[in-house]
């Protein structure tokens, strides 16, 4: 049986924004990433929301906010409700990434696109799956199943591929990488053989990659020569996904006591950094064998980075002394530590700045690469502040009138019923409890009042610091003294992070304020554009698709010139389907052409007689074509929901001669005679019963002949041959 296959490109098409597909396989519909760019464009959103209540489930590839950044808004927003489905690595640092980008633009703006409660309801939902774990789907999604794959690109990230009913096997590969790398294997290439359809992210089809070992002289040059003259480097990276990468290679290059890197300062700039940094402690089992293999033989895990500092703020990295390397977050510069940093550094001459990615267009890292350095640009430089002087005394007021206010309606409603009780009761406020204190006066004698209201006092319960025994329980005393790196060297153990006391009373955000000015900033620092992206080049995505020799294939995320550049090799490779679809357009990848998608109407459905043939239902079915209703231009329907439709017949229907559904075994139909106590055998070809005065016969033609002498078994043996059919 063939499916029929459509792909609504929501965004990721044509052009270099975010993927975020709608697959719709028969009546299943994925969603295939749900990336959001750098300025959160809301035209995409509208796009996606028109489609979130008809999606079955959601599919995702990678951990960056390039492939998921939309998941906490449309869970916490739109509404999104169904199974969401990602391996370990992408659950854990897809957290992280979201964690940083959303605390990054809150120290900026008032950022209210969507809250960490909508990010910890979206990953709640998420389905953790291994590398080969094949899961079927259910309900419409009867007969489909999904198998992540690595990639190669990012930690956990996802080859996912689909097999539908008929033999159709769908890939989804919007970035990977065949090369291994320090930390990661590279994708599974034999994986991939022969799927019916290649979703494949051509963004790279065209661009010439350079050798890696090109690329690490390049960085280390650049570092040593900056901290040399006295200037830092600032390394542009993501929060927990290639970062791992940096953080492995230059920990290493520190290592190397001829390197004379020693003496300067590595830092990790993010707000999540320490986070990330155990989390990738934990998942060595993901990463490349060369380092599972280090960390089951000595027990020593690589990402014990020995002198990667953890920093949290600006103000950390400020005090560390003398030049440094800092690895901050974000690539695009358009928010996080990163930003901060370059409007501080990019005046100075002696430093250097890295930009590791080539980020969507519009921003200013992209906008650094294609212009350079060396001359002066205009920046908006946002900024949160607390409040001061007269605006935090106006604050302070609000806030004390909210507080007093449901206060006072209380003691309004207090003392009209304590007066009719003939009793007296005052409130008393103490912090953010209020307790009522009985007073001693009653002014109804000696009758008695209904307590209407019970003192209530503030109860604060302390956490237990001792074990069950009654023993103080000091962390200090179970930490190892000594632990043995990678290289077999014997070092202390990094002291853990402080912790912090827990507060007897509610944290209130401090007040504050954001505020923005356009300032000019004079780029006299080095740019440097070192490509660490960890994707395919454009020779090597070729070799990929001539080897997985795909029967259709559509380019993603591909601009004119990859198309050109993939169009042609697929024309070599005798690759005949192949679409390039821009935002917002559906493919049709149907295999059969002969294939059509129609609606069945309620009046037609209640007039239908279903018969019963196996585990399906069948029925005979005679209606008219009625033409797809015109949509409304700004209508939130679905495209996909746009087809023909078929109605029932005006009038009485024309009959129809029977038709027999089923291809019968004679053997089956002996069984069943044998149940009713008829013996059949087989002679000659034929199937005899009823001492051979009855015969059934399979024609030339593949039809069945029923012969013999009209009797009472006659008509038995007829029915239950009429059994083996669904007669409709």
């Amino acid at each position: 049986m063939t499916s029929i296959i459509k792909l609504h490109c929501l965004s990721g098409a044509g052009d270099e924004s975010p993927p975020c597909y709608v697959l719709q396989i028969d009546e299943f519909k994925f969603l295939l990433d749900c990336g959001w760019d750098e300025k959160f464009d809301t035209d995409f959103i509208k796009e996606l929301k028109r489609h979130v209540n008809s999606i079955d489930a959601v599919l995702l590839s990678h951990s960056d906010p390039l492939h998921l950044g939309a998941l906490p808004y449309a869970v916490g927003q739109l509404g999104l409700n169904c199974p969401i489905y990602a391996t370990l690595p992408v659950f854990k640092m897809g957290q992280m990434f979201m964690y940083d980008l959303y605390q990054s633009h809150k120290n900026m703006t008032d950022f209210d696109l969507f809250t960490l409660d909508d990010v910890d309801t979206a990953f709640d939902r998420i389905t953790q799956l291994k590398y080969n774990q094949s899961i079927d789907m259910k309900g419409k999604g009867l007969g489909l199943r999904i198998t992540p794959v690595p990639a190669g690109h990012l930690l956990g990230g996802t080859i996912w591929r689909i097999a539908a009913p008929g033999e159709e096997d769908i890939v989804y590969a919007p970035d990977f990488n065949h090369k291994k790398e320090r930390h990661l294997n590279g994708c599974e290439i034999e994986k991939i053989m022969r799927p019916s359809l290649l979703l494949l992210g051509a963004t790279n089809a065209d661009y010439v990659q350079q050798r890696r070992r090109l690329r690490d002289e390049k960085l280390m040059t650049t570092i040593l020569t900056t901290l040399r003259g006295g200037g830092s480097v600032l390394v542009c990276t993501d929060t927990a996904g290639r970062v791992l990468e940096l953080a492995h290679m230059l920990d290493q290059l520190w290592r190397n006591k001829d390197s004379g890197l020693v003496a300067y300062s590595l830092l990790l700039l993010s707000n999540v950094s320490y986070n990330v940094v155990e989390f990738a402690k934990s998942q060595i089992e993901w990463m490349s064998d060369k380092l599972t293999r280090a960390f089951e033989g000595a027990r020593s895990n690589p990402f014990a980075l020995r002198h990667l500092h953890l920093c949290h703020s600006v103000a950390e990295v400020t005090r560390t002394p003398g030049p440094k390397v800092v690895l901050a977050s974000f690539p695009d510069l358009e928010s996080g530590f990163a930003r901060d940093l370059f409007i501080l550094w990019a005046q100075q001459s002696q430093n250097s700045i890295v930009l590791t990615a080539r980020t969507s267009p519009g921003t200013l890292a992209r906008d650094l690469i294609d212009k350079g350095g060396d001359r002066t640009i205009e920046m908006t430089v946002r900024r949160r502040v607390r409040l001061e002087g007269a605006e935090l005394e106006e604050f302070m007021q609000q806030q004390r009138s909210k507080v007093k206010d449901p206060v006072k309606e209380e003691v309004d409603g207090l003392s009209s019923d304590s007066e009719s009780d003939g009793e007296l009761e005052m409130w008393v406020v103490t912090g953010r409890h209020d307790i009522p204190v009985r007073s001693e006066y009653r002014a109804g004698g000696c009758f008695k009042s209904n307590k209407r209201h019970h003192a209530m006092y503030p109860c604060h319960e302390d956490r237990t610091r001792a074990d069950d025994y009654g023993e103080i329980i000091r962390p200090e005393d179970y930490r190892l003294a000594e632990i043995v790196d990678a290289e077999g060297e014997i070092r202390d153990v990094p002291p853990a992070p402080p912790q912090k006391p827990e507060p007897e009373e509610e944290i209130i955000e401090i007040p504050s304020k954001c505020m923005s000015s356009v300032r000019q900033i004079a780029i006299k620092a080095s740019i440097q554009y070192i490509e660490l992206e960890g994707r395919c080049d454009g020779e090597s995505l070729l070799r990929v698709v001539a080897h997985a020799k795909p029967r259709a294939i559509v380019a993603l995320r591909a601009g004119p010139n990859a198309v050109n550049t993939l169009r042609k090799h697929c024309e070599n490779e005798g690759i005949e389907k192949m679409y390039t679809p821009g935002k917002g357009d559906v493919v049709d990848a149907t295999t059969e052409s002969h294939i059509y998608q129609v609606k069945l109407t309620d009046s037609l459905m209640s007039g239908m007689s279903w018969r019963t043939a196996g585990d399906a239902e069948l029925a005979w079915l005679t209606a008219t074509v009625a033409e797809p209703r015109a949509r409304e231009p700004n209508s939130e329907e679905s495209v996909l929901d746009d087809m023909i439709a078929l109605e029932a017949c005006e009038g009485n229907t024309p009959g129809h001669a029977a038709a027999f559904i089923n291809s019968l075994k004679l053997s089956e139909l002996r069984s069943a005679l044998a149940k009713h106590g008829l013996n059949a055998e087989f002679n000659a070809g034929a199937l005899e019963c009823c001492n051979g005065t009855i015969a059934i016969r399979r024609m030339e033609s593949g039809r069945i002949a029923l012969e013999g002498v009209l009797s009472e078994e006659y008509y038995i043996v007829r029915e239950l041959l009429y059994d083996q059919f669904a007669i409709v």
